[in-house]
């Protein structure tokens, strides 16, 4: 199986034999072997190269999960003594907001803990889920894969929000039209924040071209400030520029945000001790979020 996933990672039966330091020949056994095993084809070989059938596609989500527990008991095994390292992958909203709060929580409690953060937009995320480069992950998008289990942790809602000298400010409630009439300024296509947003536009048989895209909050919120259009973001990112009077909140007819974090991991995936310790505190979790 690591014979066959590196061939998929490597796209030719050469270099897989290359990385692995061994024979090209005992590459393709290994591979013809898996086939006649399962009585399937993983490959099919055009013009001397190589094309993951579905069957292979299907195969490489199981193959890839189970050398990486394998990997993983291989070094438990070997640095039993220490403790295991935390690979967390956070979307952007998750990891700005609460990531940092929860690492030096759970740094207060298991000091010799050693994390890795990846932040990042959520369907990148789930990306590293199912590649395994990730233990587990916060997220506030929906999980599109059958092979990902989600547990919701926490509440949240998105708000509308522009500069207090925009046209739309101060006439209360305001129509889809009002608001499209406007310069959209969001997040990228693939964040959660984005995704819930067209979702919400697509039931109510809107369509819109925003004139700014962008994975930062910042650079977000700065041009809302700056009175260049309305933004849709995090309730909770947006919270201190509200208290401040530098932005105000839409209320948008019909327009409802609610949405959910999550927490996802393969569904293959071994959670040792450790990870499912972080997970809980993230459950559990009181700290500046609810100030």
């Amino acid at each position: 199986m690591k014979i066959f996933v590196t061939v998929c990672g490597e796209k030719s039966i050469t270099k897989a034999a290359e990385k692995l330091h061994i024979a090209q020949p005992a590459v393709s056994i290994a591979v013809k072997e898996l086939e006649d095993h399962y009585h399937v084809r993983l490959f099919d070989r055009i013009s001397r190269r190589l094309y993951l059938t579905d069957i292979g596609r299907s195969f490489l989500e199981y193959a890839t999960h189970i050398v990486s527990l394998f990997d993983d008991m291989e070094s438990n095994m070997h640095q039993w003594e220490r403790s295991g390292k935390l690979r967390i992958g956070a979307s952007i909203t998750v990891g700005t907001h609460f990531m940092p709060q929860y690492v030096r929580a759970f740094y207060e409690t298991h000091p010799q803990a050693r994390i890795e953060v990846f932040i990042g937009s959520s369907d990148l995320i789930e990306k590293k889920i199912l590649q395994s480069d990730l233990d587990f992950a916060l997220i506030e998008g929906a999980v599109h894969s059958d092979y990902i289990r989600s547990e919701i942790y926490q509440k949240d809602q998105l708000a509308v929000v522009c500069s207090p000298s925009d046209p739309l400010c101060g006439k209360g409630t305001v129509s889809m039209e009002q608001l499209l009439s406007r310069p959209l300024l969001l997040r990228e296509k693939g964040s959660g924040t984005r995704e819930l947003f067209d979702h919400a536009l697509a039931s109510l048989e809107y369509t819109y071209t925003p004139s700014w895209e962008s994975t930062s909050t910042e650079a977000l919120l700065n041009a809302v400030r700056e009175g260049l259009g309305v933004s849709v973001l995090s309730d909770i990112l947006v919270q201190e520029e509200r208290k401040k009077g530098t932005i105000v909140e839409l209320n948008v007819e019909n327009l409802h945000l609610d949405r959910r974090f999550r927490i996802i991991y393969h569904k293959n995936k071994y959670l040792t001790n450790t990870s499912r310790e972080f997970i809980e505190m993230c459950k559990d979790f009181r700290g500046e979020t609810e100030n």
